[in-house]
């Protein structure tokens, strides 16, 4: 199987409905509308193939980009690699999975991470965040927190969305996992009031920081 096959696998299985959805939802580039199922089906029946993910990915597809984050080896992917994949990236959804199978695997992201920390790239940015937020839940050693909180109260408000939100991961990771800084991370998100309206579907955590932060102190308390 290669590109073009698989390519017209993804016409023929592609629908206008699914589009639109997406369309809502942010993915902002070339797609077909396949389901999020039939892509992983297809990734099992390919398994691990590092160059057609590559060649998937520089085809620019919604749904190619998704498959190739599922069938390469984040091994073989130098950080200047993973820097030109996260630099066209379009859609958070293709973000979300770069980050859990990709960067958040791979032997050198915390140099990546430190490049993406200082990027004027909002993607870029965005995977920095994302890799600062699980260093601060599983491995904070080394990060000054307290200087993370003010670049958050500085940076955080006039943000893209897309940065916003990983911002505010780490916010609430902060006072989450770092009993300390507690009340500091909840008096900022207070003061910032950034998700504080969020539309949160019934059985789910507010992402408004003060609402996550106290959920998941109670929860680790039961």
């Amino acid at each position: 199987m290669n590109t073009d096959d698989i390519l017209a696998e993804f016409e023929a299985a592609g629908s206008e409905r699914l589009r639109a959805q997406n369309a809502r939802h942010g993915v902002d580039q070339r797609q077909f509308g396949v389901k999020m199922g039939d892509i992983r089906a297809m990734a099992k029946r390919i398994k691990k193939n590092h160059p057609l993910a590559i060649d998937l990915w520089s085809s620019g597809y919604f749904e190619s980009q998704m498959l190739a984050l599922l069938i390469l080896n984040p091994r073989e992917l130098t950080v200047e690699d993973m820097d030109g994949m996260v630099q066209s990236i379009r859609s958070p959804q293709v973000a979300d999975w770069f980050g859990t199978n990709v960067s958040k695997k791979h032997p050198d992201k915390e140099q990546a991470r430190q490049i993406w920390m200082v990027s004027d790239h909002s993607w870029a940015l965005r995977a920095g965040w994302s890799l600062t937020a699980e260093r601060i839940a599983k491995d904070a050693d080394g990060l000054n927190l307290e200087a993370l909180l003010e670049r958050i109260a500085t940076e955080m408000p006039t943000a893209s969305p897309q940065v916003q939100w990983m911002i505010n991961t780490a916010l609430a990771f902060i006072g989450i996992h770092h009993a300390a800084l507690r009340e500091q991370a909840v008096t900022l998100g207070e003061r910032m009031g950034i998700y504080r309206d969020y539309p949160t579907p019934k059985g789910c955590t507010s992402p408004f920081a003060p609402i996550w932060i106290a959920e998941m102190v109670r929860r680790q308390a039961v």
